[in-house]
């Protein structure tokens, strides 16, 4: 994480998102812009929270690990999403990992500020009713998206996922070699079935398959596949 010291880029994502209109006027000096790389975790689940973040570039991925061990994920979330809420109204520890696919910028702010100056404040309250909302459903949903669907939707709306950026058509990323174990824990499926379906995409022409890791080759043949994108 670096802080980005850009007052105007601040207020760029602020007027894009219409964000004065839900922070008071008093809250916005303790704003902060920060930036994230690709990979590199934005908050790691069952660790003390203290700051609500909202996302205004980039793709995260926002994944859960069970007691016993087992790691699924929830979703992938664009602009304009929120991380640290739920954990602000509850007063808990961070409840799931989140983690930067592509180029993230985030605007921070610490509770202790949003506490003393926007408790009360009823557009933060209805704005941030409105994302938990959101949440709470994807996140009922997400497990029932694990046991209805195949293994070759899950792991082909993966890869659409960690690929591609709809608002960064720069980014194109990969799945490393060292990433399909994770890969396969977190769309709940075993590593070599993962790697049977990969060979199998591989043989549509879907993917390319190198040493380095998993490119995905034809992105449309993919999205044909998963007619939807179930983690988005």
């Amino acid at each position: 994480m670096k802080e980005i010291a850009d007052p105007a880029l601040l207020a760029d994502y602020m007027d894009m998102y219409k964000l004065r209109s839900v922070f008071p006027e008093a809250l916005l000096p303790y704003l902060t812009l920060y930036g994230y790389d690709q990979g590199e975790l934005i908050c790691t689940q069952g660790e003390p929270s203290h700051s609500l973040y909202v996302l205004v570039r980039g793709k995260i991925k926002i994944f859960n690990t069970s007691p016993e061990g087992r790691t699924l994920v929830i979703s992938f979330k664009n602009p304009l999403e929120v991380v640290g809420d739920v954990e602000f109204i509850r007063n808990g520890d961070i409840i799931n990992t989140v983690e930067a696919v592509s180029p993230v910028h985030m605007i921070g702010v610490e509770y202790r500020w949003l506490h003393k100056y926007s408790a009360d404040h009823s557009p933060l309250l209805h704005f941030l009713l409105d994302i938990i909302t959101k949440k709470f459903y994807m996140k009922s949903s997400s497990m029932s998206f694990n046991l209805l669907y195949p293994v070759e939707i899950r792991l082909a709306s993966y890869l659409l996922s960690v690929s591609y950026d709809e608002a960064d058509a720069l980014f194109l990323g990969k799945l490393g070699t060292s990433d399909l174990a994770d890969a396969a824990n977190l769309i709940g499926t075993s590593y070599r079935h993962l790697n049977r379906v990969l060979q199998k995409f591989a043989e549509l022409g879907l993917i390319e398959r190198s040493r380095q890791g998993i490119t995905v080759t034809d992105r449309e043949g993919l999205r044909n596949l998963v007619s939807r994108n179930i983690y988005e």
